[in-house]
């Protein structure tokens, strides 16, 4: 975390880019592009791709041009096809990445700048308001009916209300720790959007140092096999166990009964050959483009071919979005006492705090104010200016 006594005024020009070259650009995680190379070579990795191609060279160097020349043209072919897809969506997927590129408010020499997310450092000062996405992990120094959605972290729909400590604490590096993660009502973390209300904050952590950037570093392994790659690489290796036992078996068969070896070897590989079959990489490639193809008339851009397939292997899908089972509203049905008695002191009690509310109102504040009514005519709310002097009294 960054230096909790930084100035909060913000950062000079010269300062913010001397922390950007000491802590890196603001992602949660670097992204890794690979080459246009090593995605063509990682498509010949493949049994079945490479059992042809062995059989194409043995082939050509036995004399058999046109045998070699049609198995290195089906599997040219297939490779081309999901390289030239797979490439083409990167590319789409690239272009809109960079098309929307992510702003933040902060302090800068003294006035408040937009400045690109990925350039926000650790001791920054940032704006936030309703509709903002909070561009780093940071501690509230001034807040004003602030809610934040941060389901992404918590799970919970509901916003979460959001509060700058009081000003005793405002400088100390132990109130920032006192309570960590996404419940401590004076932190706001990076990925969470702000739903209502205004403040500013003090920039603690940025990048793979945030509550995102942890989540996102354990999720960085590599993507598992898709079930069409898995039983296609199956298929791919009992195929080449299958051959090669196959090559063997003929040639010490041919061996001891004392055969012509190299009559026995072009058997043995034109065999081989047959057992493999050549147009399978073409023909899976063709029809996984086919569905991106028309997933692309519906504005989805597919980035993994094989990924099409798991769509329709799905047997169970499960949500942990109750919204999507339920009618998503919330009813009252009746106002309790701490005893479990029913009490009409509670509801008014609630109706006028869902009533005054100022911040986000959450699905509890709309069951209550469509309960029933309560006479709020004798009650007024006072609402304080945004400072830490009114807040300490």
């Amino acid at each position: 975390m960054a230096d909790t006594a930084a100035d909060a005024r913000g950062l000079t020009t010269e300062e913010a880019a001397r922390r950007l070259s000491a802590y890196g650009p603001n992602e949660p995680v670097a992204r890794q592009r690979l080459s246009a190379l090593s995605q063509l070579l990682r498509l010949f990795a493949n049994p079945l791709v490479i059992i042809l191609l062995v059989a194409s060279l043995i082939s050509f160097a036995l004399g058999q041009g046109v045998d070699a020349g049609i198995i290195i043209s089906m599997v040219l072919l297939g490779v081309a096809i999901n390289f030239w897809q797979s490439y083409r969506s990167e590319q789409a997927a690239e272009k809109l990445r960079a098309s929307v590129t992510p702003t933040a408010t902060a302090q800068r020499d003294g006035r408040w700048q937009e400045i690109p997310v990925r350039s926000v450092v650790p001791g920054d000062v940032v704006r936030l308001s309703a509709g903002d996405l909070v561009p780093a992990d940071a501690r509230l120094i001034e807040s004003r009916d602030l809610s934040v959605q941060q389901s992404m972290l918590t799970g919970e729909s509901v916003p979460s209300d959001k509060h700058a400590p009081p000003a005793g604490q405002s400088g100390s590096a132990e109130a920032v720790t006192v309570e960590a993660g996404p419940e401590a009502p004076h932190l706001v973390f990076l990925g969470t959007s702000v739903v209502s209300g205004t403040g500013t904050a003090l920039v603690l952590a940025t990048g793979s140092k945030t509550e995102f950037g942890e989540i996102a570093q354990r999720l960085r392994a590599r993507a598992p096999e898709t079930e069409f790659e898995r039983g296609l690489r199956r298929f791919s290796l009992l195929i080449l166990r299958t051959t090669v036992a196959l090559v063997l078996f003929i040639l010490l068969v041919s061996t001891i009964l004392k055969h012509d070896p190299l009559e026995s070897l072009l058997f043995a590989v034109a065999l081989g050959v047959g057992l493999t079959p050549e147009f399978l990489p073409m023909i899976a490639s063709v029809t996984l483009t086919r569905g991106a193809l028309r997933m692309a008339r519906e504005q989805v851009i597919v980035k993994h071919l094989p990924a099409i397939q798991n769509f329709g292997s799905i047997d169970i899908l499960c949500s942990d979005k109750t919204g999507t089972l339920t009618a998503g509203s919330m009813h009252l049905e009746s106002a309790l006492d701490p005893r479990g008695r029913s009490s009409s002191r509670a509801l008014v009690l609630g109706y006028l705090n869902s009533r005054f509310e100022t911040g986000i109102r959450s699905p509890l504040d709309a069951a209550i104010l469509a309960h029933g009514t309560a006479t709020t005519d004798d009650y007024r709310k006072i609402d304080p200016p945004m400072s830490h002097e009114t807040r300490q009294t």
